[in-house]
């Protein structure tokens, strides 16, 4: 079922999601909407406090990295086809995660958010992380990720702890951003999703 993504200025995107057990009521099922979520709004990510959940889960599909048109995205010209194929394999839920470390030279992207619609930031992350999370069978990880797939998992991380990637640019980008920010909580935009705006 696709439900309807939690807007910039929602108080739920700035707290910090609760632990879960295995038995948490509906699992499987929040678990399933939200890949219908993120699938029907085109995104790689989806964090659980983006549909109204506190709890400490985010689900991951990096496929639609590796389906770019070279000619359109110049990033897809550093991809090596080892790297497009893990792209192309990457769908994974992670529950109660944990970053436990964060190496390398930081480096720029350019982000977006499904909360935050038609804004687009550079920002710099560290290029490779370590994670600790449990899967949708409760089976218990400890994984390191590089390049991409862990500037995602960075990000949908970031979700589960109040933080936006907003909150990692200047701040005077941030000034220059805040009316359109303004503008997305009131709802004034149009998207080719659902949204639940706080102001509204």
């Amino acid at each position: 079922m696709i439900l309807p993504i939690i807007a910039y200025g929602d108080p739920v995107l700035r707290k910090v999601g609760e632990v879960i057990t295995k038995d948490y009521k509906g699992l499987d099922e929040i678990i399933s909407n939200m890949f219908d979520t993120m699938h029907n709004a085109l995104g790689v990510g989806l964090a659980a406090p983006q549909i109204g959940k506190l709890i400490r889960l985010f689900v991951i599909e990096t496929k639609p990295f590796s389906e770019r048109d070279e000619e359109d995205e110049d990033e897809d010209d550093e991809f090596t086809p080892e790297e497009r194929k893990q792209l192309a394999q990457f769908k994974k839920v992670f529950i109660n995660a944990k970053i436990v470390e964060e190496e390398g030279t930081e480096w720029l992207y350019n982000e977006g958010c499904l909360s935050i619609p038609k804004i687009r930031e550079d920002v710099s992350r560290k290029p490779k992380v370590r994670i600790q999370y449990y899967d949708e069978h409760f089976k218990y990880y400890d994984e390191t990720y590089e390049g991409l797939i862990a500037r995602v998992i960075q990000h949908e991380y970031d979700h589960i702890e109040g933080k936006l990637f907003t909150d990692k640019i200047s701040p005077l980008r941030r000034r220059l951003l805040q009316g359109r920010l303004t503008d997305i909580s009131k709802g004034k935009i149009k998207i080719g999703y659902k949204m639940k705006f706080p102001s509204k």
